[in-house]
């Protein structure tokens, strides 16, 4: 079975770092695009950042701009997010997720997901 492993959530305080893990288990991913989503309680999945296969295209959802960098690890089919600069509204269970093609924002167009990692910033 095809699994998005996410790894690297944890408790911080505001103001600190993170740095997520998400690599594959049972395939590569080949000239996918792959991106990072996040679940706040009561709120709808939403895009966080994504990076394209080469790594040479990367997307950031405005409120996380300046403050985390998605990069795909030496062998294309990890990717990773550096979280800096923490807040409390980025408290979310973060998903990795995969697609094939360009780098894209809409959850609806990616076809592999992980189970997710818990981030918990606290004020």
């Amino acid at each position: 079975q095809v699994q998005l492993v996410e790894s690297g959530g944890g408790l911080v305080q505001a103001g600190g770092s993170l740095r997520l893990s998400c690599a594959p288990s049972g395939r590569t991913f080949s000239h996918y695009a792959m991106g990072w989503f996040r679940q706040a309680p009561g709120k709808e999945r939403e895009f966080v950042a994504a990076t394209s296969w080469t790594g040479g295209s990367t997307n950031y959802a405005d409120s996380v701009k300046g403050r985390f960098t998605i990069s795909r690890g030496n062998a294309k089919n990890s990717v990773y997010l550096q979280m800096n600069s923490l807040k409390f509204e980025d408290t979310a269970v973060y998903y990795c997720a995969a697609k094939e093609g360009v780098v894209d924002h809409t959850v609806a167009n990616y076809d592999y997901w992980g189970q997710g990692t818990q981030v918990t910033v606290s004020s």
